[in-house]
């Protein structure tokens, strides 16, 4: 491939890259784009001239604005580069994980999920990985969730929250339930009483997640079939969220819903 033309012009420089997507946003003046960058005429004027002579930007009585390739150019490198970015960020979480437990028509929008970060835990002890789901659930207004693994506390946490009128929607995979149902009989028999809550179960599926109206949190097995208690890709921003909503949707639709036990 060539090391100079259309590609080259936007890949090899952050500077052109950045003018590219200010300039999608509106037109500027050179004076208001060199403070936007804050560097001089000398800095910028040479990465202006080049994208001019690519036909990616058009100078007019004074105004710097996108050609039509240029739009159309923005328009669809920066799902590009936001998915790279999604990618890269958490390249370890990716690469070590099983993700085939989500759908393609999630992972097509991965770019989505390019605000979340890993949290980790070092520690030993499996009930001290999830201190963002435990900071963060309490203060939620709803709540949706997939259990592929059990918990102890999560039973009462979640009966707690449904008494105080919290939508609450859950989805477990049978084993999940068989346990839930043989220990925590009671507290799964109040919670389908109230009508702001859901109980479904799905067929085994390699992954364990949480939406809120606050953050999303993924977790994932390794691809030797084990479940990863210590790594929880979250992310709360409104993409994320959005990205989990429809990840949770995508199983319960496929999913059975348990009124009564």
């Amino acid at each position: 491939m060539k090391s100079t033309g259309l590609l080259s012009i936007l890949t090899f420089s952050e500077k052109r890259k950045d003018i590219l997507f200010l300039l999608q946003e509106n037109p500027k003046t050179l004076s208001e784009i060199k403070d936007y960058f804050d560097v001089r005429s000398p800095e910028i004027l040479p990465r202006l001239k080049e994208m001019e002579n690519s036909n990616m930007i058009v100078r007019q009585e004074g105004v710097y604005k996108l050609t039509s390739l240029g739009k159309v150019a923005a328009i669809y490198y920066k799902p590009f580069l936001d998915t790279l970015t999604a990618i890269e960020t958490n390249e370890d979480f990716w690469r070590d994980h099983d993700i085939t437990a989500v759908p393609d028509t999630l992972l097509s929008r991965i770019q989505e999920l390019k605000e979340c970060r890993i949290i980790k835990d070092e520690h030993e002890h499996i009930y001290d990985s999830h201190k963002a789901f435990m900071d963060n659930v309490p203060a939620s207004n709803r709540f949706m969730g997939f259990a592929s693994i059990f918990l102890p506390s999560y039973p009462a946490m979640f009966l707690e929250m449904a008494r105080r009128n919290i939508p609450i929607s859950m989805i477990v995979t049978p084993n999940v339930f068989f346990k839930i149902k043989n220990e925590h009989n009671a507290e799964i028999e109040e919670y389908l009483k109230f009508k702001h809550t859901s109980f479904h179960v799905y067929d085994t599926a390699k992954v364990a997640f949480v939406v809120t109206d606050r953050f999303l949190s993924l977790s994932l097995f390794f691809k030797n079939g084990t479940f990863d208690p210590r790594s929880d890709l979250v992310g709360f921003d409104s993409s994320s969220i959005k990205w989990g909503e429809d990840l949770f949707k995508y199983y319960k639709e496929n999913a059975v819903e348990i009124k009564t036990l």
